[in-house]
């Protein structure tokens, strides 16, 4: 089981392209975001990374996304939100953002694609991973392309 954000110490180079991926509280949609993108990354040796963060980042991850994405091979009970920042932005080739602004306030100009109409994942776990995976696979096959 790959744990939360366990390929960001595997190193990078130049021409590995970041997604910062941004919800409000940066623990369940952007996280699943996140940890998707980056194990299809890790699956097809690619050059791509992606992080998550938002700017009122819960304390802890929710019990339903811990036990969703565990359920799916992944582990994130001892990852921790954080709080968005500008150098986190800085890097970033595209953020995605899940109705939050905090990426465009942080980094105007920086490209970005708007995921708002997502699903609540404290509604419904499996329709908002449906949502966001089938979102997460498009887009890394377009960045793969480049």
């Amino acid at each position: 089981m790959m744990k939360a954000n366990e390929d960001l110490a595997l190193g990078e180079d130049m021409d590995t392209q970041k997604v910062a991926f941004v919800c409000l509280h940066g623990s369940a949609k952007s996280l699943i975001a996140a940890e998707y993108f980056n194990g299809l990354a890790r699956e097809k040796s690619l050059p791509l990374r992606a992080t998550t963060a938002g700017p009122e980042p819960d304390a802890e991850v929710p019990a339903n996304v811990i036990a969703g994405m565990k359920a799916r091979g992944i582990d994130v009970h001892a990852y921790r939100p954080t709080l968005i920042a500008a150098d986190q932005l800085k890097d970033a080739d595209l953020i995605v953002s899940f109705a939050c602004d905090a990426g465009r306030k942080l980094a105007p100009g920086k490209a970005e694609e708007r995921w708002d109409e997502c699903p609540a994942v404290s509604d419904d776990f499996d329709v908002a991973w449906t949502f966001i995976t089938g979102r997460v696979e498009t887009l890394v096959a377009r960045l793969a392309k480049l």
